[in-house]
């Protein structure tokens, strides 16, 4: 008689929950999300809510005394963004406002984001913080970091006291 084969994916969030509680660490099936209705959300609408941020893409590289950020945010006020340094964390946020969304039309492709958006960026190196500059030209954030003096190994000499 054969030995009856587990299915291959849990099919709900139950599932692997109830699995999970009842001892079975060692159940090999894992999540299929691809399955209609996700399990976990109930429409697309939902990852839109208010609180939705996009992520915004950027460009980050360095020269010899400066780390450059460069972004493109059409569509945006230069007063509209904002951008905080908080230790080795550049943080970058602001919103796209949509003007007006014609209802009545039917869209081909609908692919540009409309709403908040940010990105948090770890920085590389240590940067002198009271001298970047921000520049937006024709759609394009240019953020320039001028990278702090790096400490020298210098030798102390001990005295003895006298």
């Amino acid at each position: 008689m054969a030995e009856e084969q587990s299915p291959v994916f849990f099919k709900s969030l139950d599932e692997l929950k109830n699995s999970l509680e009842n001892g079975q660490e060692n159940d090999r099936r894992v999540l299929d999300l691809s399955v209609k209705p996700d399990p976990i959300m109930k429409n697309e609408e939902e990852w839109f809510t208010e609180d939705y941020e996009g992520q915004l893409a950027v460009d980050v590289y360095q020269t010899k005394d400066k780390i450059i950020v460069k972004s493109t945010i059409a569509g945006v006020k230069p007063e509209e963004l904002e951008i905080h340094i908080y230790h080795d964390l550049l943080t970058i946020r602001g919103k796209r406002e949509q003007v007006q969304e014609e209802k009545e039309a039917e869209y081909f492709y609908k692919e540009c984001y409309w709403g908040g958006f940010s990105r948090s960026i770890i920085l590389p190196v240590d940067i002198q913080v009271d001298k970047v500059e921000a520049v937006f030209k024709n759609g394009i954030l240019t953020i320039i970091m001028p990278k702090a003096a790096k400490s020298k190994l210098i030798n102390v000499q001990v005295k003895p006291e006298e």
